[in-house]
Protein backbone atom coordinates (compact mmCIF):
# COMPACT_ATOMS: atom_id res chain seq x y z
CA UNK A 1 0.00 0.00 0.00
CA UNK A 2 1.36 3.36 -1.14
CA UNK A 3 1.34 6.69 0.73
CA UNK A 4 -0.79 9.40 -0.53
CA UNK A 5 2.90 11.15 -1.35
CA UNK A 6 3.29 8.19 -3.89
CA UNK A 7 4.49 9.78 -7.42
CA UNK A 8 1.44 8.57 -8.90
CA UNK A 9 -0.44 10.87 -7.69
CA UNK A 10 2.05 14.00 -8.82
CA UNK A 11 -0.19 14.48 -12.03
CA UNK A 12 -2.34 12.61 -14.65
CA UNK A 13 -1.76 13.86 -17.90
CA UNK A 14 -5.17 14.87 -19.85
CA UNK A 15 -6.75 13.06 -22.78
CA UNK A 16 -7.47 15.05 -25.87
CA UNK A 17 -11.14 14.56 -24.37
CA UNK A 18 -10.52 17.02 -21.56
CA UNK A 19 -9.56 19.28 -24.57
CA UNK A 20 -13.24 19.18 -25.46
CA UNK A 21 -14.60 20.00 -22.39
CA UNK A 22 -12.51 22.99 -21.73
CA UNK A 23 -13.52 23.93 -25.45
CA UNK A 24 -17.37 23.47 -24.71
CA UNK A 25 -17.12 26.20 -22.18
CA UNK A 26 -18.69 28.76 -24.47
CA UNK A 27 -21.59 26.46 -25.23
CA UNK A 28 -21.54 25.70 -21.86
CA UNK A 29 -22.11 29.50 -20.56
CA UNK A 30 -25.08 30.02 -22.75
CA UNK A 31 -27.04 27.17 -21.47
CA UNK A 32 -30.31 28.32 -19.21
CA UNK A 33 -29.85 25.39 -16.61
CA UNK A 34 -26.64 23.92 -15.72
CA UNK A 35 -28.16 20.43 -15.90
CA UNK A 36 -29.42 20.57 -19.61
CA UNK A 37 -26.84 19.15 -22.27
CA UNK A 38 -26.65 21.64 -25.14
CA UNK A 39 -28.06 20.31 -28.13
CA UNK A 40 -24.54 20.46 -30.31
CA UNK A 41 -23.61 17.59 -27.56
CA UNK A 42 -26.57 15.43 -27.84
CA UNK A 43 -26.35 12.14 -30.49
CA UNK A 44 -29.07 11.27 -33.10
CA UNK A 45 -31.77 9.92 -30.59
CA UNK A 46 -30.72 13.29 -28.25
CA UNK A 47 -28.27 11.11 -25.93
CA UNK A 48 -25.03 12.37 -25.27
CA UNK A 49 -22.64 10.34 -26.87
CA UNK A 50 -20.34 8.59 -24.67
CA UNK A 51 -17.43 10.23 -25.64
CA UNK A 52 -18.51 13.60 -24.83
CA UNK A 53 -20.17 12.74 -21.31
CA UNK A 54 -18.09 13.78 -18.23
CA UNK A 55 -16.41 10.82 -16.57
CA UNK A 56 -16.67 10.11 -13.12
CA UNK A 57 -15.72 7.87 -9.95
CA UNK A 58 -18.00 7.28 -6.89
CA UNK A 59 -15.72 6.91 -3.70
CA UNK A 60 -17.85 5.60 -0.77
CA UNK A 61 -21.18 4.04 -1.47
CA UNK A 62 -22.62 4.20 2.32
CA UNK A 63 -25.99 6.14 2.52
CA UNK A 64 -25.31 8.87 1.09
CA UNK A 65 -23.38 7.35 -1.44
CA UNK A 66 -26.66 5.80 -2.59
CA UNK A 67 -28.09 8.87 -3.33
CA UNK A 68 -25.20 10.61 -5.03
CA UNK A 69 -25.02 7.22 -7.23
CA UNK A 70 -28.62 7.78 -8.42
CA UNK A 71 -28.04 11.06 -9.06
CA UNK A 72 -24.95 10.32 -11.39
CA UNK A 73 -26.44 7.54 -13.16
CA UNK A 74 -29.40 9.41 -13.66
CA UNK A 75 -27.70 12.47 -15.99
CA UNK A 76 -27.47 11.79 -19.59
CA UNK A 77 -24.10 14.22 -19.57
CA UNK A 78 -22.35 12.27 -17.19
CA UNK A 79 -20.79 8.36 -17.19
CA UNK A 80 -20.05 7.03 -13.74
CA UNK A 81 -17.09 4.85 -15.00
CA UNK A 82 -16.49 3.15 -11.55
CA UNK A 83 -17.49 2.30 -7.67
CA UNK A 84 -14.80 2.42 -5.10
CA UNK A 85 -15.79 1.33 -1.71
CA UNK A 86 -13.79 -0.79 0.49
CA UNK A 87 -16.84 -3.23 1.54
CA UNK A 88 -17.48 -5.82 -1.36
CA UNK A 89 -21.73 -5.87 -0.48
CA UNK A 90 -21.46 -1.93 -1.23
CA UNK A 91 -19.41 -1.30 -3.69
CA UNK A 92 -20.77 -4.83 -5.74
CA UNK A 93 -24.48 -3.40 -5.19
CA UNK A 94 -23.12 -0.25 -6.64
CA UNK A 95 -21.79 -1.62 -10.04
CA UNK A 96 -24.98 -3.08 -10.25
CA UNK A 97 -27.56 -0.33 -9.71
CA UNK A 98 -24.91 1.73 -12.56
CA UNK A 99 -25.33 -1.38 -14.44
CA UNK A 100 -29.36 -1.23 -14.66
CA UNK A 101 -29.20 2.66 -15.42
CA UNK A 102 -26.93 2.06 -18.62
CA UNK A 103 -28.81 -0.60 -19.91
CA UNK A 104 -29.74 1.39 -23.26
CA UNK A 105 -26.35 2.36 -23.63
CA UNK A 106 -25.94 -1.66 -23.02
CA UNK A 107 -28.02 -2.02 -25.87
CA UNK A 108 -26.71 0.75 -28.20
CA UNK A 109 -23.49 -1.35 -27.61
CA UNK A 110 -22.15 1.80 -26.32
CA UNK A 111 -21.81 0.86 -22.52
CA UNK A 112 -18.07 1.71 -21.10
CA UNK A 113 -19.00 -0.37 -18.03
CA UNK A 114 -18.95 0.35 -14.31
CA UNK A 115 -15.95 -1.05 -12.25
CA UNK A 116 -16.40 -2.27 -8.73
CA UNK A 117 -13.02 -1.31 -7.30
CA UNK A 118 -11.62 -1.60 -3.59
CA UNK A 119 -9.40 0.71 -3.72
CA UNK A 120 -9.14 3.94 -4.69
CA UNK A 121 -5.78 4.69 -6.01
CA UNK A 122 -6.81 2.33 -8.59
CA UNK A 123 -9.52 4.81 -9.33
CA UNK A 124 -7.28 7.82 -9.41
CA UNK A 125 -4.58 6.67 -12.03
CA UNK A 126 -7.36 6.03 -14.33
CA UNK A 127 -6.17 8.13 -17.50
CA UNK A 128 -10.02 8.57 -18.44
CA UNK A 129 -11.74 10.12 -15.87
CA UNK A 130 -12.65 13.18 -15.15
CA UNK A 131 -13.76 13.83 -11.50
CA UNK A 132 -14.86 12.05 -8.18
CA UNK A 133 -17.42 12.29 -6.11
CA UNK A 134 -16.30 11.49 -2.07
CA UNK A 135 -18.42 9.87 0.08
CA UNK A 136 -16.39 8.47 2.69
CA UNK A 137 -16.28 8.96 6.59
CA UNK A 138 -14.74 12.44 6.91
CA UNK A 139 -11.62 11.54 7.75
CA UNK A 140 -10.98 10.02 4.60
CA UNK A 141 -12.39 13.73 3.13
CA UNK A 142 -9.04 15.86 2.59
CA UNK A 143 -6.07 12.94 2.24
CA UNK A 144 -8.69 11.86 -0.67
CA UNK A 145 -9.56 15.19 -2.21
CA UNK A 146 -5.99 16.06 -1.89
CA UNK A 147 -4.74 12.87 -4.04
CA UNK A 148 -7.74 13.65 -6.47
CA UNK A 149 -6.37 17.26 -7.44
CA UNK A 150 -2.63 15.76 -7.70
CA UNK A 151 -4.65 12.93 -9.96
CA UNK A 152 -6.09 15.93 -12.06
CA UNK A 153 -9.45 15.01 -11.14
CA UNK A 154 -12.17 17.38 -10.20
CA UNK A 155 -13.84 16.99 -6.46
CA UNK A 156 -17.18 16.79 -5.15
CA UNK A 157 -16.57 16.30 -1.75
CA UNK A 158 -19.31 15.64 0.97
CA UNK A 159 -19.54 17.97 4.00
CA UNK A 160 -17.45 18.71 6.25
CA UNK A 161 -14.98 18.36 4.06
CA UNK A 162 -12.04 18.66 6.70
CA UNK A 163 -11.47 17.20 10.38
CA UNK A 164 -9.61 19.98 11.35
CA UNK A 165 -9.16 23.40 10.60
CA UNK A 166 -5.01 23.23 9.02
CA UNK A 167 -6.15 20.11 6.79
CA UNK A 168 -8.53 22.64 5.11
CA UNK A 169 -5.56 25.17 4.08
CA UNK A 170 -3.60 22.20 2.78
CA UNK A 171 -6.87 21.56 0.58
CA UNK A 172 -7.12 24.41 -0.04
CA UNK A 173 -3.51 25.15 -1.78
CA UNK A 174 -3.73 21.70 -3.24
CA UNK A 175 -7.13 22.29 -5.25
CA UNK A 176 -5.59 25.64 -6.67
CA UNK A 177 -2.49 24.65 -6.82
CA UNK A 178 -3.75 21.65 -9.46
CA UNK A 179 -6.38 23.77 -11.24
CA UNK A 180 -9.38 21.70 -10.12
CA UNK A 181 -12.84 22.48 -9.65
CA UNK A 182 -13.98 21.87 -5.96
CA UNK A 183 -17.21 21.57 -5.24
CA UNK A 184 -18.34 21.00 -1.12
CA UNK A 185 -21.59 19.28 -0.32
CA UNK A 186 -23.53 21.80 1.60
CA UNK A 187 -26.41 21.33 -1.50
CA UNK A 188 -29.13 23.76 1.21
CA UNK A 189 -27.12 26.25 -0.30
CA UNK A 190 -28.47 25.53 -3.44
CA UNK A 191 -32.18 25.07 -3.07
CA UNK A 192 -33.73 28.18 -4.88
CA UNK A 193 -36.16 29.55 -1.70
CA UNK A 194 -32.77 29.16 0.83
CA UNK A 195 -30.79 31.42 -1.79
CA UNK A 196 -33.47 33.97 -1.27
CA UNK A 197 -33.42 34.20 2.44
CA UNK A 198 -30.07 34.25 1.90
CA UNK A 199 -29.68 37.17 -0.29
CA UNK A 200 -32.55 39.18 1.10
CA UNK A 201 -30.33 39.02 4.69
CA UNK A 202 -27.07 39.48 2.63
CA UNK A 203 -28.33 43.37 0.97
CA UNK A 204 -29.41 44.23 4.12
CA UNK A 205 -33.16 42.80 4.38
CA UNK A 206 -33.17 42.81 8.02
CA UNK A 207 -30.81 45.77 8.41
CA UNK A 208 -28.11 45.29 10.77
CA UNK A 209 -28.13 41.76 12.18
CA UNK A 210 -27.77 41.42 15.64
CA UNK A 211 -28.02 37.58 16.50
CA UNK A 212 -27.68 34.51 14.56
CA UNK A 213 -29.17 31.17 16.01
CA UNK A 214 -28.63 27.85 14.97
CA UNK A 215 -28.15 24.18 16.57
CA UNK A 216 -25.63 22.24 18.33
CA UNK A 217 -26.29 18.83 19.91
CA UNK A 218 -25.29 16.49 22.30
CA UNK A 219 -23.75 13.45 20.46
CA UNK A 220 -24.74 10.13 22.05
CA UNK A 221 -23.02 6.15 21.72
CA UNK A 222 -21.82 3.23 24.03
CA UNK A 223 -24.33 4.95 26.63
CA UNK A 224 -22.31 8.18 26.80
CA UNK A 225 -23.08 11.64 25.60
CA UNK A 226 -21.07 14.59 24.83
CA UNK A 227 -21.19 18.40 23.04
CA UNK A 228 -18.09 17.31 21.01
CA UNK A 229 -17.05 14.14 19.26
CA UNK A 230 -15.35 11.33 21.53
CA UNK A 231 -13.67 8.07 21.94
CA UNK A 232 -15.76 5.27 23.51
CA UNK A 233 -14.20 1.83 24.41
CA UNK A 234 -15.43 -0.27 22.16
CA UNK A 235 -14.83 -3.89 22.30
CA UNK A 236 -12.79 -5.32 19.27
CA UNK A 237 -14.87 -7.59 16.74
CA UNK A 238 -15.03 -9.46 13.74
CA UNK A 239 -13.75 -7.95 10.52
CA UNK A 240 -17.16 -8.85 8.28
CA UNK A 241 -15.98 -10.97 5.11
CA UNK A 242 -15.69 -8.22 2.48
CA UNK A 243 -14.21 -5.67 4.48
CA UNK A 244 -11.04 -3.99 4.26
CA UNK A 245 -10.66 -2.34 7.76
CA UNK A 246 -7.59 -1.44 7.73
CA UNK A 247 -8.27 0.74 4.34
CA UNK A 248 -11.03 2.07 6.31
CA UNK A 249 -9.08 3.41 8.97
CA UNK A 250 -6.88 4.81 6.62
CA UNK A 251 -4.94 7.65 8.11
CA UNK A 252 -7.26 7.96 11.54
CA UNK A 253 -5.73 6.20 14.76
CA UNK A 254 -6.46 2.79 14.53
CA UNK A 255 -9.51 1.02 16.01
CA UNK A 256 -10.19 -2.70 15.77
CA UNK A 257 -13.19 -2.92 14.16
CA UNK A 258 -16.59 -2.60 15.82
CA UNK A 259 -20.08 -2.42 14.36
CA UNK A 260 -20.91 0.43 15.61
CA UNK A 261 -18.48 2.28 13.47
CA UNK A 262 -19.71 0.00 9.36
CA UNK A 263 -21.87 -2.29 8.90
CA UNK A 264 -24.28 -3.77 6.93
CA UNK A 265 -27.11 -3.10 6.23
CA UNK A 266 -26.63 0.44 6.65
CA UNK A 267 -27.74 1.45 9.82
CA UNK A 268 -28.15 5.40 9.31
CA UNK A 269 -26.39 7.94 7.59
CA UNK A 270 -23.81 8.49 9.06
CA UNK A 271 -23.18 6.20 12.22
CA UNK A 272 -19.22 6.75 13.00
CA UNK A 273 -19.80 10.48 13.30
CA UNK A 274 -19.45 9.96 17.13
CA UNK A 275 -15.87 9.04 16.86
CA UNK A 276 -13.44 11.89 17.19
CA UNK A 277 -10.93 9.83 15.12
CA UNK A 278 -13.48 9.47 12.02
CA UNK A 279 -15.98 12.13 12.08
CA UNK A 280 -17.25 15.44 13.93
CA UNK A 281 -20.38 14.48 15.55
CA UNK A 282 -22.48 17.56 15.14
CA UNK A 283 -20.26 19.45 12.28
CA UNK A 284 -21.05 16.26 9.96
CA UNK A 285 -24.46 15.70 10.90
CA UNK A 286 -26.22 19.30 10.06
CA UNK A 287 -23.68 22.25 11.56
CA UNK A 288 -21.48 22.40 8.23
CA UNK A 289 -24.51 23.09 6.43
CA UNK A 290 -25.85 25.69 8.44
CA UNK A 291 -22.39 27.43 8.44
CA UNK A 292 -22.27 27.71 5.32
CA UNK A 293 -26.07 29.18 4.91
CA UNK A 294 -25.28 31.57 7.77
CA UNK A 295 -21.74 33.11 7.21
CA UNK A 296 -23.22 33.39 3.19
CA UNK A 297 -26.08 34.83 4.15
CA UNK A 298 -23.86 37.43 6.83
CA UNK A 299 -21.48 37.68 4.18
CA UNK A 300 -18.41 36.04 5.91
CA UNK A 301 -18.47 33.14 3.93
CA UNK A 302 -14.55 33.47 3.38
CA UNK A 303 -13.62 34.64 6.86
CA UNK A 304 -14.75 33.60 10.43
CA UNK A 305 -15.62 35.18 13.72
CA UNK A 306 -13.41 36.67 15.96
CA UNK A 307 -14.10 35.32 19.13
CA UNK A 308 -15.55 31.89 20.41
CA UNK A 309 -17.35 32.67 23.67
CA UNK A 310 -17.58 29.85 26.31
CA UNK A 311 -21.28 29.97 28.34
CA UNK A 312 -18.36 29.47 31.73
CA UNK A 313 -18.13 32.94 31.01
CA UNK A 314 -21.12 34.84 31.69
CA UNK A 315 -21.41 36.90 28.79
CA UNK A 316 -23.98 34.39 27.26
CA UNK A 317 -25.84 31.13 28.07
CA UNK A 318 -24.71 28.78 25.59
CA UNK A 319 -21.36 28.88 23.18
CA UNK A 320 -21.40 32.15 21.11
CA UNK A 321 -19.50 33.10 17.50
CA UNK A 322 -18.43 36.86 17.55
CA UNK A 323 -17.81 38.09 14.38
CA UNK A 324 -15.62 41.65 13.75
CA UNK A 325 -18.81 43.78 12.98
CA UNK A 326 -20.73 42.63 15.87
CA UNK A 327 -22.39 39.93 14.92
CA UNK A 328 -23.08 36.98 17.44
CA UNK A 329 -23.71 33.69 16.44
CA UNK A 330 -25.38 31.73 19.37
CA UNK A 331 -25.65 27.69 19.50
CA UNK A 332 -28.71 26.46 21.16
CA UNK A 333 -29.24 22.77 21.98
CA UNK A 334 -33.16 23.22 20.59
CA UNK A 335 -35.28 26.23 19.20
CA UNK A 336 -37.10 26.55 22.13
CA UNK A 337 -33.68 28.09 23.85
CA UNK A 338 -33.78 31.26 21.55
CA UNK A 339 -36.96 31.99 23.74
CA UNK A 340 -36.39 30.44 26.85
CA UNK A 341 -32.88 31.59 26.96
CA UNK A 342 -32.86 34.73 24.74
CA UNK A 343 -35.76 35.87 24.19
CA UNK A 344 -35.03 36.68 20.48
CA UNK A 345 -38.19 36.04 19.25
CA UNK A 346 -41.92 35.85 20.30
CA UNK A 347 -43.30 33.18 22.08
CA UNK A 348 -45.53 32.36 19.31
CA UNK A 349 -43.04 32.13 16.63
CA UNK A 350 -43.08 28.78 14.85
CA UNK A 351 -39.27 27.65 14.95
CA UNK A 352 -38.55 24.39 13.11
CA UNK A 353 -36.22 22.62 10.98
CA UNK A 354 -32.30 22.15 11.07
CA UNK A 355 -29.74 23.01 8.11
CA UNK A 356 -29.83 26.55 8.45
CA UNK A 357 -30.45 29.32 11.08
CA UNK A 358 -32.48 31.91 12.36
CA UNK A 359 -31.49 35.65 11.61
CA UNK A 360 -32.61 38.63 13.95
CA UNK A 361 -32.00 42.22 12.73
CA UNK A 362 -33.38 45.54 13.03
CA UNK A 363 -36.41 44.82 11.25
CA UNK A 364 -37.33 41.69 12.24
CA UNK A 365 -36.52 38.17 11.93
CA UNK A 366 -36.26 35.62 9.44
CA UNK A 367 -35.56 31.39 9.15
CA UNK A 368 -33.42 29.91 6.74
CA UNK A 369 -33.93 26.22 8.30
CA UNK A 370 -35.05 23.25 5.96
CA UNK A 371 -37.05 20.29 7.26
CA UNK A 372 -39.50 22.08 9.05
CA UNK A 373 -41.96 23.33 6.74
CA UNK A 374 -42.22 27.05 5.50
CA UNK A 375 -39.60 29.65 5.86
CA UNK A 376 -41.14 31.90 8.94
CA UNK A 377 -40.08 35.45 9.68
CA UNK A 378 -41.75 38.59 10.75
CA UNK A 379 -43.17 41.11 10.00
CA UNK A 380 -45.08 40.33 6.89
CA UNK A 381 -43.56 43.50 5.13
CA UNK A 382 -40.25 41.25 4.93
CA UNK A 383 -42.02 38.69 2.90
CA UNK A 384 -43.70 41.32 0.61
CA UNK A 385 -40.11 42.49 -0.38
CA UNK A 386 -38.45 39.15 -0.66
CA UNK A 387 -41.30 38.05 -2.52
CA UNK A 388 -40.71 34.25 -2.51
CA UNK A 389 -42.09 32.00 -4.94
CA UNK A 390 -42.07 29.02 -2.69
CA UNK A 391 -41.65 29.62 1.60
CA UNK A 392 -41.71 25.80 1.29
CA UNK A 393 -38.04 24.97 0.66
CA UNK A 394 -37.73 21.68 -1.43
CA UNK A 395 -34.78 19.64 -1.49
CA UNK A 396 -35.14 18.50 -4.93
CA UNK A 397 -35.18 21.58 -6.39
CA UNK A 398 -31.66 22.06 -5.79
CA UNK A 399 -28.84 22.26 -8.33
CA UNK A 400 -25.46 21.68 -6.95
CA UNK A 401 -24.54 19.01 -9.05
CA UNK A 402 -25.83 20.51 -11.64
CA UNK A 403 -23.66 23.21 -11.22
CA UNK A 404 -20.12 21.26 -10.32
CA UNK A 405 -21.05 19.56 -13.97
CA UNK A 406 -21.15 22.98 -15.45
CA UNK A 407 -18.17 24.12 -13.91
CA UNK A 408 -16.35 21.41 -15.05
CA UNK A 409 -17.01 22.07 -18.38
CA UNK A 410 -16.74 26.05 -17.93
CA UNK A 411 -13.80 25.79 -15.45
CA UNK A 412 -15.29 28.37 -13.41
CA UNK A 413 -15.53 28.61 -9.44
CA UNK A 414 -18.73 26.69 -8.49
CA UNK A 415 -21.11 27.66 -5.54
CA UNK A 416 -19.81 26.39 -2.94
CA UNK A 417 -15.81 26.10 -4.18
CA UNK A 418 -12.95 25.04 -1.40
CA UNK A 419 -12.37 27.84 0.29
CA UNK A 420 -15.90 28.26 1.33
CA UNK A 421 -16.39 24.72 2.13
CA UNK A 422 -13.07 25.34 4.22
CA UNK A 423 -14.42 27.68 6.20
CA UNK A 424 -18.12 26.69 6.86
CA UNK A 425 -16.25 23.30 8.22
CA UNK A 426 -13.82 25.41 9.71
CA UNK A 427 -16.67 27.22 11.95
CA UNK A 428 -17.69 23.78 13.44
CA UNK A 429 -14.04 23.03 14.68
CA UNK A 430 -13.49 26.25 16.30
CA UNK A 431 -17.02 25.11 18.70
CA UNK A 432 -15.85 21.89 19.33
CA UNK A 433 -12.36 23.97 20.56
CA UNK A 434 -14.18 26.04 22.59
CA UNK A 435 -16.09 23.35 24.31
CA UNK A 436 -12.96 21.16 24.77
CA UNK A 437 -10.79 24.42 25.71
CA UNK A 438 -14.04 24.98 28.70
CA UNK A 439 -12.88 28.55 28.34
CA UNK A 440 -13.62 31.81 25.20
CA UNK A 441 -10.70 32.36 22.84
CA UNK A 442 -9.71 35.16 20.76
CA UNK A 443 -9.26 33.72 16.69
CA UNK A 444 -7.63 35.14 13.72
CA UNK A 445 -9.43 34.23 10.71
CA UNK A 446 -6.87 35.83 8.69
CA UNK A 447 -3.97 34.06 9.66
CA UNK A 448 -6.26 30.68 10.91
CA UNK A 449 -4.80 30.76 14.37
CA UNK A 450 -5.93 31.26 17.92
CA UNK A 451 -4.36 34.55 19.61
CA UNK A 452 -2.10 34.13 22.49
CA UNK A 453 -3.57 30.01 23.10
CA UNK A 454 -0.91 27.63 22.55
CA UNK A 455 -3.06 24.47 23.70
CA UNK A 456 -6.10 25.66 21.43
CA UNK A 457 -3.78 26.05 18.25
CA UNK A 458 -2.75 22.71 18.98
CA UNK A 459 -5.97 21.29 17.95
CA UNK A 460 -6.18 22.75 14.83
CA UNK A 461 -4.50 19.85 13.28
CA UNK A 462 -4.07 16.08 13.47
CA UNK A 463 -1.34 13.63 13.01
CA UNK A 464 -1.84 10.91 10.27
CA UNK A 465 -1.28 7.39 10.69
CA UNK A 466 1.89 6.26 8.80
CA UNK A 467 2.01 5.65 5.66
CA UNK A 468 -0.83 7.97 4.76
CA UNK A 469 0.30 11.63 4.15
CA UNK A 470 -1.26 15.04 3.26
Amino acid sequence: MQPLSHPMFSGVGRLTRRGFLRGAAAASAAVAAPWIVPASSRGADGAVPPSKRITVALIGRGMMGTGHLRRLVSDPAVQLLAVSDVDRVRRDEGKRVADEAYADDRARGTYRGCDAVNDFREVLARPDLDAVVIVTPDHWHTPLSIAAARAGKDIYCEKPITLKIEEGRRLVEAVRRYGRVFQTGTQYRSMPTIREVCAFVRRGGLGKIKSVFTLWGKTSAAGQSSMVPFNPDLAAEPVPDGLDWDLWVGPAPWHAYNHAYHRNPMPGVVPWTFCEDFGVAAVTNYHAHAADVIQYALGMEESGPVEILHPSGGAYPTLTCKYANGTLLHHVESWGEVKSLYHAVPDTARLAGNFGGLFVGERGWLTSMYGGGQVEGAPDEIFKEMNLPVRDPHMGSNNHHANWFECIRSRRQPSCSEELGHRSASLGHLVIIGYRCGRSLKWDPAKETFIGDDEANRMRGRALREPWTL
